[in-house]
């Protein structure tokens, strides 16, 4: 169903897209460093609760992007759109709810967290919090119209609305903090205009007819209980275990906060320039929910996994190449963030890690999840992530950086245990060909 040149122009955009993600996160973490400790450990202390918020919203992603690949490959294409046009209305009520409980809740979940933190970084975060919170409808309406030309294979598009959407960002950043001295104000600004201003752009595009699935609105405004249900059937399971994941990365940060500013501060950096390692990965992610999902859709088994472990021959490659290169600029990379030694030399440690243990367990962790879930075995990817967090991520986290005073590093080698985990379990599980007997459609 797909040529080496397909996949090629499928996976080389979605990784300029995730490139350009992983650098605007970079570019915030160095400009609000001239803020100081403080400004930084309070970004980094909301983004992880942003990343638990978002991540629960891109599980309704996923699960309409698993329908409408599954009804695209089968060739039922107006369904393919009338579930487009579900999700987008689902996308658009589910994040404006999700908007609403965190502008009321914001100062509860920041005391709940990171009640123990200075109030210089309970400051900074409150004021980060509360105008990255009004994006999230934004940002939910951009994903699912993104969702629809991932299905069709049209990833430049994406691409370019990422492109300009990123550009605004970083200019606003460097507008907002160096210019305005909004402090992080200046960063959290920017993400709001440009996430909006990318919404308005990807929702034009999906309404534009002539495509293989446009968006319309009879399909939005009227309300499908057996389409929102196929697409919950994947998006439930999916959103509980990748939130739940999530909400074991922010539980971490909470441990972390305890540990001191020094280590909250290497902890947001090593976390922002790790990402530049498994950004081919988290495209690849992207990549497989698409083509795994078509091929199911059209009954192609051994397509589907023939194409799973070529895109999972791409994430080994690329995280060995990064993940060296990375490694080595960090003494380039390092000084670019103005804060104290300790702290720098303390997130090159954890960045070393990362890389390593990424290296051996990042796509079976993520990539190979993501196709059974494509093939709509959802329910089996939910149990086991949930497990993992809560005895490796959180278990681990505990014995190795609270009881045993390793402090950060603890933290960072209870991740490699989840990994570890989750590795063997879905290695498992995608050897037995359960998930070839699933019917989502």
């Amino acid at each position: 169903m797909y040529s080496k040149q397909d996949l090629k122009h499928l996976l080389i955009p979605l990784v300029i897209e995730q490139t350009l993600v992983v650098l605007v996160g970079m570019v915030d973490t160095v400009v609000v460093s001239t803020a100081g400790e403080a400004a930084v450990s309070g970004v980094a202390l909301v983004d992880m609760v942003n990343y638990l918020i978002i991540t629960v919203m891109a599980a309704l992603t996923t699960g309409g992007s698993v329908i409408c690949a599954q009804y695209f490959g089968s060739g039922q294409r107006d369904r393919a759109a009338f579930s487009a046009g579900q999700l987008m209305a689902a996308s658009a009520i589910f994040s404006t709810a999700i908007m609403f409980l965190c502008l009321t809740l914001r100062t509860a979940i920041l005391h709940l967290f990171f009640g123990v933190v200075e109030p210089d970084v309970v400051s900074a975060a409150r004021a980060y919090f509360l105008v990255t919170a009004c994006s999230f409808p934004f940002l939910g309406i951009y994903d699912a119209a993104s969702a629809l030309y991932r299905v069709m294979g049209r990833t430049t598009v994406t691409m370019y609305v990422s492109l300009l959407m990123n550009a605004v960002n970083i200019v606003g950043d460097l507008l907002g903090v160096y210019i305005w001295k909004a402090g992080v104000l200046g960063v959290a600004v920017p993400t709001l205009v440009s996430r909006a201003m990318a919404a308005l752009v990807m929702t034009s595009l999906a309404f534009r007819p002539g495509k293989e699935i446009s968006l319309c609105w009879s399909s939005i405004l009227s309300w499908d209980r057996d389409t929102v249900g196929r697409i919950l059937s994947i998006a439930v399971p999916s959103g509980v275990e990748n939130g739940l994941f999530a909400l074991g990365k922010v539980l971490v940060v909470s441990i972390v906060s305890h540990f001191g500013t020094v280590q909250i501060a290497a902890n947001g950096v090593a976390n922002s320039i790790s990402q530049i390692a498994v950004m081919v990965v988290g495209a690849v992610n992207i990549a497989v929910i698409s083509v795994v999902g078509r091929c199911m859709g059209a009954g192609e088994h051994e397509q589907a996994e023939q194409y799973t472990r070529q895109l999972m021959k791409v994430s080994y490659i690329s995280l060995a190449v990064l993940g060296t290169l990375v490694c080595a600029l960090l003494p380039v990379i390092l000084p670019l963030y103005q804060l104290e030694p300790e702290t720098l030399r303390l997130a090159a440690v954890l960045i070393v890690l990362h890389n390593v243990l990424a290296l051996l367990l990042h796509p079976t962790s993520f990539n190979l999840p993501n196709s059974l879930r494509a093939a709509g075995d959802a329910r089996f990817t939910m149990e086991v992530g949930v497990c993992s967090m809560v005895v490796f991520r959180l278990g681990s986290a505990m014995l190795l950086g609270v009881a045993l005073h390793l402090g950060v590093l603890g933290v960072w080698l209870a991740m490699g245990l989840d990994w570890l985990a989750r590795s063997v379990a879905f290695a498992l599980r995608y050897r037995s060909k359960t998930w070839a007997t699933i019917q989502t459609i």
